[in-house]
């Protein structure tokens, strides 16, 4: 994750902070960000049969009825924009993350956007969504799956539509992309859609999966150099991108991490970075791989020498494809991710690492 921000905040950092300030800030809101003061338009949705709603959808704050299909969504989650375009509508509105995309709408998702109006985007640096801002853009639905708002925020949005805030069985920003899109897909009306779309995708990391049997079972961790190093702990989406490739996470990870995304680890427990293959996300893939080399601790390990690293450039759009981890960012990812996954566990040291060309 960690691709630099605005003013080269680290992304994670930012994620953690929306988590954490927006619990100790409440629902304040930000008074910086530009954004259109008019309702944008959105792309005609297709429309779901009315007897599929109303719907009721449980979360991390009670459960939420949505009485009709929806057209305009705004998407407080992070990523939740991907699953909400993959079943045929445009969001409204959008939040931004990492910037660098028009209406947060990467280069994986623009397909699904076609000619339609990029949605407004709204900034939430910590202290919770814009709410003057949302309600001006007259949604009648938010989505905040991958997110982390807290009660007083759920009650505030709530005032102007119906919010589908966290679910409560995983972390703040834990949900898989899986859960994402039923969840997104029932909101719609589209379950039907919505399991098809998780189908398609599954099947791709099936196929990976088989046809590198040596990731099937290979320790395999996701850090970044953030305050020494910092690690994904399993339950962050990054994490999960490897196991579905068969890839399994050190058995005490969790212990390490704790109840949360990831965490930067004391140099006691460096021994986490060495496995099987680590995957690094870094803001520049020249000075940071250098940098880590010629730590002491780090490049004296065996999966420096043995030349079973990954990395992946923060800032680039594979690097934003890699932490947004979504039904449409995911195949992307995937096409990038494995070929570099299986140069690393060749066998062979010399073997190069090869960059992502697109």
């Amino acid at each position: 994750m960690f691709p630099s921000l605005k003013g080269g905040r680290p992304a994670a950092v930012v994620a953690a902070a929306l988590l954490f300030l927006a619990t100790a800030c409440g629902s304040g809101q930000e008074t910086a960000a530009p954004a259109s003061s008019a309702p944008a338009a959105s792309a005609p949705a297709e429309s779901a049969p009315a007897s599929v709603f109303p719907v009721t959808i449980d979360h991390k704050y009670g459960a939420t009825t949505i009485p009709a299909a929806p057209t305009r969504v705004f998407t407080v989650g992070l990523t939740d924009q991907d699953a909400v375009l993959a079943l045929g509508t445009v969001p409204v509105g959008t939040t931004d993350w990492f910037g660098g995309f028009p209406g947060a709408i990467g280069p994986w998702a623009k397909d699904e956007l076609g000619s339609s109006p990029v949605p407004t985007l709204l900034e939430d640096t910590g202290t919770g969504p814009q709410v003057e801002k949302i309600a001006a853009l007259k949604p009648d639905l938010i989505l905040a799956l991958y997110a982390g708002i807290t009660k007083e925020q759920y009650d505030t949005l709530s005032k102007f539509a119906p919010v589908v805030a966290q679910p409560k069985e995983f972390n703040d920003y834990g949900i898989p992309w899986q859960e994402q899109t039923l969840r997104t897909g029932k909101a719609l009306g589209k379950d039907a859609e919505a399991r098809t779309l998780i189908d398609g995708v599954e099947a791709k990391f099936a196929a990976a999966k088989a046809e590198h049997p040596e990731f099937v079972g290979a320790t395999a961790v996701v850090a970044t150099p953030y305050e020494g190093f910092f690690v994904y702990g399993s339950q962050d989406s990054r994490s999960r991108t490897l196991t579905s490739l068969g890839f399994t996470m050190p058995s005490d990870l969790d212990k390490v991490i704790g109840n949360q995304f990831g965490t930067s680890i004391s140099r006691e427990r460096a021994d986490l970075l060495d496995q099987k293959v680590t995957v690094w996300t870094v803001p520049d893939l020249v000075k940071d791989v250098e940098t880590l080399h010629k730590d002491k601790l780090y490049g004296d390990m065996t999966v420096v020498s043995e030349g079973r690293e990954v990395f992946v450039g923060e800032s680039t759009s594979y690097g934003v494809a890699f932490s947004f981890v979504t039904v449409l960012s995911l195949p992307y990812v995937i096409d990038r991710l494995v070929p570099q996954l299986a140069a690393a566990l060749d066998g062979d040291p010399a073997t190069k690492v090869e960059q992502p060309t697109s």
